[in-house]
This record gives structure tokens, sequence and C-alpha cells, in this order.
């Protein structure tokens, strides 16, 4: 069966992993600290050189490779209707070695076309590393991966030479890897102190968000979760790149579910970003916000269920995120289209309209705030060493580009900094800090006018607002269907006489790019923001989509699947 290569852009609320950072560099002339620990960048580009010097003497010997360390102290608390479920804290630091033979026109990364043993075969998992700077034991790690590394990229690199030998000529002969100015940046190290994390004031925070959910015996999960990360990423290449940075967030997600008669399981959610937790909103307002859900629960289990629907729709500010990240962003991923087997859907719309001319889209990784939101995207260097870029890929409604990684592909042969990769896996071209702007933006009410006028033009009886979604996914391949699938919590009929709006449940937001581009007639005057973690080839990465509310002419809704199983037989303690 043919591997589908999809994306899914969710809130990822896993188990955490975390200790103490260890020195990256030491000064001029000290070869090690007091403990006879060398600086943990020195014992990467050691080894790194001296495996590289090694493995000249091969007859495939590698024109490039690269280390990427990845190591974070993540606290992961959880509550679940006012008590401590999960107060996890742990460590880890993660390797991936990238090897390359052959040479930048044509090596083992090279796409095997019409093989469907998968996109990444061949590709390093990557490995745990002592988290102690004991250069012997980290020396070992990176010994042994670079090694097996090696083995690896020649057999798939005789694969390569195979494929291309049999195959017909590839539509883009752009070389396999770009060109590239290699970079030195040591940013220094995060001091844990001054961040001012208090674990124990957290847990009674979340206890008490949780305890909420209590109020109505029908909710059956009612949780509040914090994650806080700190992340230290390294990166050193043969190129005699050589780069230590930082990421600190924290997460707070406020979640509860309900089972309508029917079966249907009904989560709500709410979720905060910031790039630390003391900038977290106040007591007051997660307390009110989350009383309401417990309201919007009791609501949603009578709602009732929509069928199938064609016609007109708002989409609330942080659904047009989501909206845009499947929809757009998926597709604009240079990479994807050297692909032959992608649907590369606008890979030849350079310099033509795809957008309403006032809607304008950018991906910017070199901010972490923007009209008052922090910024999850974030990074200084990606994953392979390259500074990332803003980068306007929309301008007035006109493609002007495609984001980059060291993949070049027909007219881009560069990187502009969109190479990204969870720990232990090789990076692609990913999104960063998707942002949408629009030149002429109208009020929530002018909006609705908008949709009650259209639903009247098509005779419909109602249109639908989608105010809160938990994610979506989309498929880019060619061999399936080029579609995307949204996934709304909660959903309004807006009706054209003048009733009050009313809660629905029960549909998924589906449809295919072109179509659903062609349809979106005017935007909102006010941003919001979907945080959340983006899930595709190379991991899972951390993503923030800004956006205004959506005014689309046409979408389509389809019944979503539902739980077959009876609600709970015994009440709820």
């Amino acid at each position: 069966m043919k591997r589908i290569v999809y994306s899914i852009i969710l809130l990822i609320l896993s188990s955490a992993q975390y200790y103490s950072f260890a020195q990256d560099n030491l000064p001029a002339g000290s070869p090690a600290d007091r403990y006879g620990r060398q600086g943990f960048l020195d014992i990467l580009s050691e080894e790194l050189n001296r495996n590289m010097t090694s493995l000249k003497d091969q007859a495939a010997a590698p024109y490039f490779i690269s280390y990427r360390v990845c190591e974070t102290k993540t606290w992961d608390i959880q509550a679940s209707f006012g008590n401590i479920v999960k107060p996890d804290i742990k460590n880890k630091r993660m390797l991936t070695v990238m090897v390359r033979v052959g040479s930048s026109e044509l090596d083992n990364f090279h796409e095997l076309r019409g093989d469907n043993s998968g996109y990444m075969d061949g590709w390093s998992d990557g490995t745990p590393v002592a988290i102690e700077n004991e250069p012997e034991a980290i020396k070992q790690t990176l010994w042994s991966e670079t090694n097996d590394g090696y083995r690896k990229a020649t057999d798939k690199f005789a694969k390569v030479q195979a494929n291309v030998a049999v195959k017909v000529a590839a539509e883009d002969k752009s070389p396999d890897f770009s060109k590239e100015n290699a970079e030195k940046y040591i940013e220094p190290l995060v001091n844990e102190q001054e961040l001012g994390f208090d674990k124990n004031l957290w847990e009674e925070k979340l206890k008490k968000y949780s305890a909420i959910f209590l109020s109505n015996p029908d909710i059956y999960e009612g949780s509040a979760i914090l994650k806080f990360t700190i992340e230290r990423k390294y990166f050193v290449s043969t190129e005699g790149a050589k780069i230590a940075q930082n990421r600190v967030a924290a997460w707070l997600h406020v979640s509860g579910s309900i089972q309508a008669d029917d079966g249907m399981k009904l989560p709500l959610h709410k979720t905060y970003f910031a790039l630390n937790p003391k900038d977290l909103p106040k007591d007051d307002d997660i307390i009110s916000d989350t009383k309401n859900m417990v309201e919007k629960l009791g609501k949603l289990k009578i709602a009732p269920v929509v069928d199938a629907y064609t016609g007109p729709a708002l989409l609330s500010a942080s659904a047009s995120g989501v909206f845009f990240h499947e929809i757009f962003g998926h597709r604009v991923e240079g990479q994807r289209m050297k692909k032959e087997s992608d649907a590369q859907t606008f890979k030849k719309k350079i310099g033509q309209s795809v957008l309403p001319a006032d809607i304008s889209v950018l991906f910017d990784p070199t901010i972490k705030n923007y009209k008052g939101f922090d910024l999850n995207g974030s990074y200084i260097y990606d994953d392979e060493g390259i500074k990332g870029q803003k980068v306007t890929i929309v301008d007035k409604g006109i493609l002007k580009g495609f984001l980059m990684a060291r993949c070049p592909i027909e007219n881009f042969p560069n990187s502009n900094g969109h190479s990204r990769a969870d720990a232990g896996k090789q990076p692609v071209t990913r999104q960063s800090n998707l942002i949408v702007e629009t030149s002429k933006p109208y009020t929530m009410e002018q909006l609705k006018t908008m949709l009650k006028e259209e639903a009247k033009k098509q005779s419909k009886e109602y249109g639908y607002l989608f105010n809160e979604v938990t994610g979506g996914f989309t498929m880019t391949g060619r061999f399936i269907p080029n579609a995307f699938n949204v996934m709304p919590t909660e959903v309004y009929r807006v009706y054209v006489d003048g009733r009050p709006d009313e809660l629905v449940r029960g549909v998924d937001l589906v449809g295919t790019p072109l179509a659903m581009f062609s349809q979106i007639a005017a935007a909102g005057d006010k941003a919001g923001v979907f945080t959340g973690t983006c899930g595709a080839e190379s991991g899972w990465v951390p993503t923030t989509c800004v956006s205004p509310s959506l005014f689309v002419k046409q979408i389509e809704m389809q019944r979503k699947s539902k739980n077959q199983n009876r609600p709970p037989i015994l009440t709820r303690p």
C-alpha cells in the first residue's frame, strides 16, 4: 500500500523530558572545565572532524556530515477534576546524524521514484546521547551513529543511482543540496532561576482550574495541563557551522468532554501560550473561560446534529489560521515540490493570483510576538544551520515564492531558513509562524451581514460560523484526492431571518484547496491565534497561525464520525 504523506496540526500534550544544561564552549585556552569536562560543542566538532577525515579514504566518501543535538528540560503537569495525575519532570538529549554521499548534484537524499517503501527510507530516527558532558561516552555514540549513518547512506545512494538509471528524466533537475554559508552562533545558556518557575504553585493552579468541571456531572473528562519546556539545540557540520540556540515555551491547556445521548463525544478546549509561564493569563481570566466552557458543554450535549452542507460560512480568526495552515501552508513547502508523487498544487503559479488582492500571507520565524500574541514557531537558525528569514509567500493576492530548505527546486536554488525537524528526525521544509494580513478589513458584524446576504442568494435558511477548532489534516499526494479536513468543536447556525445563532454539533469542514481558495471573499479586522504542533515527515514541530476571520462564499461540511458506545450507565462520583 502506498504511504500517505500527511500533515496534521493539533495540540500535543506528551510526556515531558528534561535535565540540567551542560556548558557549551569554554574560554580560549581552557580545554576542560574544573570537572575535566569539555564544552559540548567542542566534543561534537572534534568527533565530527575525526570521523569525516577517516571516511575520506572510502570509495564512496561523504561530502557532508552534520550533528544535530536537541536537549530538553520539560515540566509536564496534569490535573483532572481537581487532583494532580501527572507531575512529570524528565531529561533528554537526542542526536541526529546526517551523512550525505555522492555530490550536491545527486546524493542519497534523492527521491526514489516509484518506491513505495516511504519517503524517509534509510533516514535516522536519532538516538539518545549522554546527558553529562563526558567526552568518551559522547564520542562513542557519535562514532557509532556516524558509522551506521554512513552505511545507510551508501546503501541508499546505490539505490538512487539505479533508480535514476532506469526511470524517465525527472521533471525538476535541481541539485539535491544547496550551497550555503556556514554560520557560527552561540547563544548564552538560559538561566532557569531568572525564569522563576514554581512547580508547586502551578500544581495548585491546575487543580483549581480542573475542579471547575465537577460542577456538571455529565462531563466525563475535565483536565488542566501545563507543559513548560526549556530547549537547547546544537548544530555542527563539516562545512564549519557551529550553532547553539535556546527555545523556551509554556502551554496551558484546559479541556473538557461530554457525551451526547447518541454516543457522540464532544470536546471543548482552551489553550494559552506564552514564552514564559509568568506571562500566561491571570487566574480570574482562566477561571472565567473554564466556567464558560462548562456551560457550553452542557448546551453542546443537547445541540442538534447537522447534515452535510454546502454554502456560505464564517471562520473565526483561530479557525482561519488552521484553515490557512492546512489548505495553503503545506502546499508551499518547497521540498514537497521536488517529489514527483506530490500534487505540487502551486508550483507553476508564481506570479499568478491565488487569493483576493487584499490578502497577503507571510511566514516569519524571526519574531517572537505579533500583535500581542507570543509565537510558537520562532527560531534563529533552522535545523540545517541556516538563519531563519521572513518570507512573503503571497503579496496582495499574488504568489511570490515558497518556503525553502537546502533542497533546491526549479528557480529557487537556496534555503530561506525553513528546514525543521523533531528531535531525532531528519529535517525537511516546514512552516514557521504563519501570518495572514488584509488591507481591507471588515468588522464581524459586517462579515455576518455578508454571510446572511450570500445565504439568501443561495436560497439558504442559514449559513455557518466556525468559532473554535481542534486542528486539521491535509493530503498532498497525487495518488489520492488532494483534500483537507478542519475539525471544529464549536459551530453555530447563523439564520438569515434574524433568529439567534444556534449551537450545533457533528460536522467537519472539508474540501480541496483551489476550489476553497477561490471562494474567500473578505477578511476581518481582528487577528486571532492558533498555537499548536504540526506533524509531518520530519516529526512534530511547534507552529503558530495568526489570521483574521474569513468570509467564504462556499464551503463543504460532512458529518463527523461518532462513537457508537452508549454514554456511561453509572453516574460520575
